[in-house]
């Protein structure tokens, strides 16, 4: 099947938010919030309960109204009439609606209908996308969680949209529905769209994105490339006989952030390629290390890091 042909070059912003900022009453639910998501990426948008991040989607999408700040949809401002924008645009926000009576099929054959000037053969391209062309025909209400999932995807590519914004795509799945939307989507963005994923699910989140926002109580606490983020977590876990005259050597060292102790080791935040220079720093001491060990943080690690260990969505 041939892929899109998208307009604009690859890599070219796709959404940018500017000082974005929600009110409800005192309530301030997004704060000052400043994205920027390009074509061809996968970029994860994560945050514990009532971070904001539907709040987000909501104006993003246009169905709430920022009390402040701008979005820029397409290299163009969002300061009125958003219908232009909002058609290069699919969604899937919380679980996808559709009649439990109808067909697969039947189902996007209504929504096309709904949104005018999409052929059959669009449709059977989109069924054929998320693996479900062979399931066309059966009722909707017979279908399993990912099937509904896989036909939600397939319903927001009806219009061959250039941002995709799915919240929470493998909730609820078992593990093989869950592996065929982390497949999917990688691909979808090889297409020169822009996937933006909302998920609490970290190490799928770890797998598929490029980048990835964290927020909390509306603010933005992290905005970097994946690896950036989980080399931040990266540590030297070493084990001496004498801890106590390792950590304050170590801890004298400007190349060392910082040292703390876990029962007989040594938990010390340096870049990773400074072991030997860690061991050489001790043994001019005359501490001698007996166990060294690279130690890598995931991104769920980094998470609760930063959010003071809330949980996500």
């Amino acid at each position: 099947m041939e892929s899109r042909s998208a307009t604009g070059t690859q890599g070219s912003v796709v959404l940018r938010t500017t000082g974005l900022s929600k009110s409800f009453g005192k309530l301030e639910a997004v704060k000052n919030l400043n994205l920027e998501l390009r074509r061809g990426e996968v970029f994860g948008f994560l945050g514990p309960n009532g971070a904001g991040k539907t709040t987000t989607v909501g104006m993003i999408l246009g169905l709430i109204t920022p009390t402040t700040g701008s979005i820029e949809l397409f290299g163009v401002k969002q300061d009125g009439n958003r219908w232009a924008a909002l058609r290069r645009i699919g969604a899937i926000v919380e679980e996808p609606a559709f009649y439990p009576y109808l067909s697969g099929w039947d189902n996007l054959q209504v929504l096309a209908e709904s949104i005018g000037g999409i052929q059959k053969s669009k449709i059977t391209e989109v069924l054929e996308r998320v693996n479900l062309l062979d399931r066309a025909k059966d009722q909707y209400g017979h279908y399993s969680m990912g099937m509904k999932q896989r036909l939600g995807i397939a319903s927001t590519l009806l219009r061959d949209p250039e941002l995709i914004i799915l919240d929470e795509p493998t909730n609820g799945l078992d593990p093989a529905g869950t592996k065929e939307i982390r497949d999917l989507i990688p691909r979808l963005a090889h297409e020169r769209r822009a996937i933006m994923l909302c998920s609490h699910l970290l190490h799928e989140v770890e797998m598929v994105c490029q980048n990835v926002a964290i927020i909390k109580q509306g603010t933005v606490i992290a905005n970097a490339p994946i690896k950036e983020l989980l080399s931040r977590g990266n540590q030297l876990q070493i084990r001496v006989q004498n801890v106590e005259q390792a950590a304050a050597i170590l801890s004298a060292l400007p190349w060392v952030k910082s040292v703390k102790r876990e029962g007989d080791y040594l938990m010390i935040d340096v870049p990773p390629d400074r072991g030997a220079s860690v061991n050489q720093a001790l043994a001019e001491k005359g501490v001698f290390v007996s166990e060294l060990i690279n130690s890598t943080h995931s991104l769920e690690n980094v998470f609760l890091q930063l959010t003071g260990g809330a949980s996500g969505d």
